[in-house]
């Protein structure tokens, strides 16, 4: 870790968890000198070493305020995280074994993608959802005479995965045990949150002569105001249903896969060793250096001290589960992943689809994907080595679990 703090450039320090600046971008340098500018800015930033350029706020940046909250701090897809469990099977069972439609892994891939709708898909007919049924949104902000988002959508987009870097991958240990990992947030319910209040703010922030310049992308919300208190409120509702949806689609993929490894490989006694669900994109209240402040993670994990998280590697490579150490420099946080080096479209002109699917043949990787053309953009070496990303923030967690691809689903 390093300290970027320059007194005639900077009101706070930034924190980088990165070996050298030679590592950090210059556009994501410039978006971080851009947040360690906020007039109200807590204590200093923190970079993660997944760290790259966002929308006003890098990728694996966190920032603390007692004074505002700021929509496009926390994203577009708010909740976006990660969900996870460990079992007592043998993953080799899913290249072993047989069925009538491939390798028990194909099998289950094909089971999986019937039964998850992914990317611009929803579910035909609403989904049973207590959840749903019973969150009280009628008391959350109101503009107008309706409330923000279209609900009825979030009905039909509960259990879904989302497109882009999202995924549910069937995984194996170093022990060689099964494990089941799923990628995905608040879909298009979240999306509509973020971009109104995002609004809201750049409005508010022309009225009152904010003194954060509007080419930043930071607009903010006053936290005494009724705006600020709105968004929190929609915000925690997006989490919420981020949380639940990543909940159904995992219940959806156990069934199919505790079903297939009982029909298939005789398996008769599964056990659920561990599970873990937690946010990536989110603001939370929390104490840190003895004040009470709006934490903002975009694209980074909570990593109190002893709090189980997960860091997913790009698609083929390794992800990790981790126990946070409770750094109080980089705000009890920790990188939500290996961070990209190059963007989508480079991806996809650097590495054809046949060189992607010839090195998952040769790892015995099965990829589920409807659309085939786009496949390079979550490629892993359109990602930082994960190994690297782990070396660098071993002050910030302890490895739990190292966890191969043995077959993916992508959005």
């Amino acid at each position: 870790m390093f300290i970027i703090f320059n007194q005639q450039e900077q009101l706070v320090p930034i924190y980088v968890w990165l070996p050298s600046e030679e590592h950090l971008d210059e556009t994501c340098l410039g978006q971080a000198l851009n947040l360690s500018n906020l007039p109200f800015a807590f204590k200093h930033i923190a970079l993660m070493p997944d760290t790259h350029t966002g929308y006003g706020m890098p990728i694996g940046g966190v920032m603390a305020s007692s004074e505002a909250i700021i929509p496009n701090a926390v994203g577009v897809d708010i909740g976006c995280g990660m969900g996870f469990i460990h079992t007592n099977v043998p993953a080799s069972l899913l290249r072993e074994v047989n069925t009538p439609n491939g390798n028990l892994a194909q099998y289950l891939v094909g089971q999986i993608m019937r039964d998850v709708p992914q990317g611009f898909d929803h579910h035909r007919q609403w989904q049973q959802s207590t959840f749903l049924d019973q969150y009280p949104v009628d008391k959350l902000y109101r503009y107008g005479n309706k409330n923000l988002p279209e609900l009825d959508e979030a009905y039909r987009q509960i259990g879904t995965l989302g497109g882009g870097n999202h995924f549910i991958e069937l995984q194996e240990d170093e022990a060689g045990m099964l494990g089941i990992m799923v990628h995905t947030g608040s879909r298009n319910l979240g999306f509509k949150v973020a971009n109104y209040f995002n609004r809201l703010a750049k409005e508010r922030n022309k009225q009152m002569g904010s003194p954060v310049p509007p080419q930043y992308d930071l607009a903010y919300l006053p936290l005494d105001t009724e705006e600020a208190q709105g968004y929190i409120g929609w915000m925690n509702f997006a989490l919420e249903f981020a949380r639940q949806n990543r909940q159904m689609i995992m219940e959806r993929v156990r069934r199919s896969v505790f079903a297939g490894l009982q029909r298939f490989a005789g398996v008769k006694h599964i056990e659920i060793l561990m599970e873990v669900n937690a946010h990536h994109n989110y603001a939370a209240l929390e104490e840190h250096f003895g004040k009470q402040v709006w934490v903002h993670r975009k694209g980074t994990i909570r990593a109190a001290k002893g709090e189980l998280a997960i860091i997913p590697g790009a698609m083929g490579s390794y992800s990790y589960i981790v126990e946070g150490l409770g750094n109080p420099d980089s705000f009890h946080s920790a990188s939500h992943g290996a961070g990209r080096v190059m963007g989508r479209k480079e991806a996809v002109r650097q590495f054809s689809l046949d060189e992607v699917l010839a090195d998952f043949k040769e790892k015995d990787i099965v990829l589920g994907k409807r659309r085939r053309g786009d496949t390079a953009e979550e490629y892993y070496k359109a990602y930082k080595d994960i190994d690297e990303v782990m070396e660098d923030q071993m002050d910030l967690v302890k490895p739990v679990l190292k966890l191969l691809t043995v077959a993916v689903v992508k959005g």
